[in-house]
């Protein structure tokens, strides 16, 4: 079966999770992507010789994608794990006749300023939101959004990552940042909401188009604002019953529902209240944990799903067990001189994996965001505060050193 993967940059998830899995599925992969060269090399050390190819294409436009499939050969199925290119799978999936997301339901959940609308209309939850459109010039685009509640937050509208998502005290640093993010990114079209404070959870599903299933969740250890930085997430089993009913609810009113899902969510005076929905598998290497904690293939069910094959029903996940991701992170840019190389260690009954994500002898700026990670360390185990020992040993006997 022929398995089309829509892609940017490289990632961990495409590399270490589909790729493998599609091998294990014995699909052929075409791989499109607008950088082939930097694919090249690592797809294959996912993939394995004989069963990927790699081609150029405008994956940003449906249109190129479309085209680009129709001239090579029949798709079995359209897929993507980038939050930018899920519309474009979706459209090319359709245009073919094949299982996939709608296209609407990826738009909403991509378009942060469309969610917030259609959460509202629906009844499902209403956030102030204002958005300065791409047309829109500041300052007078700022005079657009009417009486702002500060703090706020602002973003670019259809950002990733935590990328320039900055809370603002007051109008004065409101249209400083604007200008601040439309000098990184002309054009963009930005986004101004109300300020959700509360712990941050996500919700993780993966659906098959006829029953969303649940594999629970992480609660989120972030930087204290105005940025907003993950640098942990330790597994939760199970959410409260009024939490997850209500996040579902506002999933299934977005039309949440095929293939994985990474939902973002503060609880407020008991209130389940969405951050936001990125449509594809939890990043970061959560999704390498999560499939390592559950013991399902995890990114086997998600291209299942896209080939129209029904989940099994109940999923066979594991039970019990604890796990937590975390995010060693720079503090300053520079160059990095000293850092722990790769690790696959079992200490007793708690697996950490460590993984760097910068190599030595690189050079960064400070960037606020998922870009300053150094490394990622996976531990999973019996329990909590088994892994927690595991992992705060870890972490306090490494050195990470930053020289201007």
């Amino acid at each position: 079966m022929q398995l089309y993967l829509l892609a940017l940059n490289p990632t961990e998830s495409v590399t270490h999770g589909f790729l493998p899995a599609a091998r294990d599925r014995e699909l052929d992969v075409t791989l499109l992507t607008d950088r082939p060269h930097e694919h090249t090399g690592k797809a294959v050390s996912g993939a394995g010789e004989g069963r990927l190819e790699v081609l150029g294409c405008d994956v940003r436009d449906a249109a190129s994608v479309i085209a680009r499939i129709a001239a090579h050969r029949p798709p079995d199925a359209v897929f993507t794990n980038s939050d930018h290119l899920q519309t474009q799978a979706a459209l090319a999936a359709e245009y073919f006749g094949l299982p996939g997301k709608d296209w609407c339901a990826a738009l909403r959940a991509k378009d942060k300023a469309e969610m917030r609308r259609h959460l509202a209309a629906a009844g499902a939850d209403t956030v102030w939101a204002g958005e300065i459109a791409a047309e829109d010039e500041l300052p007078s685009g700022l005079a657009t959004l009417g009486e702002v509640p500060f703090p706020c937050v602002v973003k670019p509208r259809e950002g990733v990552a935590s990328e320039d998502v900055v809370l603002a005290a007051d109008g004065a640093e409101l249209a400083r940042l604007c200008g601040e993010i439309r000098q990184r990114r002309p054009g963009a079209a930005l986004l101004v909401e109300e300020y959700l404070p509360g712990e941050l959870h996500t919700l993780e599903t993966l659906g098959d188009g006829s029953r969303l299933h649940e594999l629970g969740g992480f609660r989120t250890l972030v930087s204290p604002p105005p940025y907003f930085i993950e640098h942990r997430m330790t597994y939760v089993r199970r959410h409260p019953e009024p939490v997850r009913e209500a996040v579902l609810a506002q999933l299934g009113a977005l039309g949440v529902g095929l293939g994985a899902c990474h939902t973002e969510f503060v609880v407020q005076d008991g209130r389940a209240r969405i951050i936001e929905v990125n449509y594809r598998a939890v990043g970061d290497q959560g999704d390498l944990l999560l499939a390592d904690l559950l013991d399902i293939p995890l990114f086997a069910y998600v291209l299942d799903a896209h080939l129209g094959t029904p989940l099994p029903d109940p999923l066979p996940v594991r039970t019990g067990g604890a796990a937590r991701v975390d995010y060693p992170c720079a503090d300053r840019g520079g160059t990095l001189t000293a850092a722990p190389g790769a690790s696959d260690v079992q200490e007793g009954e708690v697996r950490r994996v460590y993984r760097p994500l910068r190599a030595v002898g690189e050079r960064h700026d400070l960037h606020h965001t998922n870009r300053d990670y150094l490394g990622a360390l996976r531990t999973t185990g019996p329990d909590q505060q088994s892994v927690d020992r595991v992992a705060d040993g870890f972490l306090a006997a490494q050195r990470w050193e930053i020289l201007p």
